[in-house]
């Protein structure tokens, strides 16, 4: 299986701001891989150069086989890309919204209606294609701007924050669709998203960018699996008292008292709890609950960031998007 992304030292620059540091990654066909960061790391620079929007500033890349500078159209007909940001004419129909797009892409006329009903039936939205899409909700829109994106038989789909502002089922409706249309086209998805849950169970490998560097890259459970600790919290009456018995002992690598709990990071937890346990009995504090909870993608972009995605504050654009989706949350 050959690569449908591949690039090599990119790097863009806007005056003295480098917003891509020469980032290399590789996309593997078939695959659906995520692309994860602070606001302002780059991700959507560096996937603008991948489309053809930007041109790097050095460095190279190629999609679907084709030069991102030297062969921008042949790019631009392999790909297909649902934007953060509504795009589509909410006067026209659903079938219209297609219609257009088809014919933007050169599709003969005799095999648009073909292609039409098909990408339609891919995304379940057969019988609304008469309708406005003004009468659709925010899910219902991100499906419809994801078979829009399929029109023109891309060999690479880029979703950039496909599900923001939606509530979780429709969430988890819009990755279902997509893990479908990898399994029967075998399209190659590349995908931005703060929901680090969905990256987890959706992505076959992911890269994490920040301050325009790839920092890490690789299958979630293998990113995962190189956190040596477990998260530990502990409710008790006395956690700070706590703390202080139990700091110091072996696989005790941080602790930290917040409210009625403390929270432990701890090496192989599992085989550590019931010393600890007995350190709390000692210590005359009783546990009143305790959990134990493996590494998560939060545990590794805080590891390689520095700071959680959950304390990620949302840019105003982002704010502004979910604001918008609000009202139409729902399949």
């Amino acid at each position: 299986m050959g690569y449908a992304i591949e690039a090599r030292c990119l790097t863009k620059k806007f005056g003295d701001l480098t917003a891509v540091d020469s980032v290399s990654l590789s996309v593997r066909e078939g695959e659906i891989f995520g692309l994860l960061g602070p606001n302002g790391a780059g991700k959507t620079t560096l996937i603008s150069m991948l489309v053809t929007m930007r041109k790097p500033t050095s460095g190279s890349a190629t999609v679907a086989g084709f030069d991102v500078v030297k062969n921008p159209g042949d790019v631009r007909r392999s790909i297909g890309i649902v934007f953060q940001d509504p795009s589509l004419d909410e006067e026209l129909t659903a079938s219209e919204n297609l219609e257009l797009h088809a014919a933007m892409y050169g599709i003969p006329g005799q095999q648009r209606e073909a292609r039409i009903k098909e990408v339609a039936k891919m995304v379940e939205l057969s019988g609304r294609l008469s309708d406005q899409v003004k009468t659709f909700s925010g899910g219902m829109r991100r499906r419809l701007e994801i078979a829009r994106g399929l029109m023109h038989f891309p060999k690479v789909l880029f979703l950039d924050e496909p599900t923001l502002g939606l509530d979780p089922q429709t969430r988890a409706h819009i990755w279902d669709y997509v893990r479908k249309l990898r399994e029967k086209n075998g399209i190659t998805v590349v995908l931005t998203t703060h929901y680090l849950d969905e990256a987890d169970l959706v992505c076959d490998r992911i890269a994490i960018i920040d301050q325009g560097k790839i920092v890490a890259q690789g299958k979630p459970a293998e990113l995962k699996g190189k956190l040596s600790a477990d998260r530990v919290t502990i409710h008790c009456r006395f956690p700070a008292r706590l703390k202080r018995a139990v700091w110091g002992q072996d696989g005790i690598l941080k602790a930290d008292v917040a409210g009625g709990r403390l929270e432990l990071r701890v090496s192989d937890a599992g085989r550590k709890m019931p010393a600890i346990v007995s350190i709390a009995n000692k210590a005359k504090v009783a546990i009143r609950s305790l959990e134990i909870r493996k590494a998560s993608l939060d545990d590794v972009f805080l590891h390689y960031t520095g700071r959680s995605m959950r304390d990620e504050p949302a840019s105003a654009k982002d704010s502004l998007r979910i604001r918008r989706r609000a009202w139409g949350r729902g399949r």
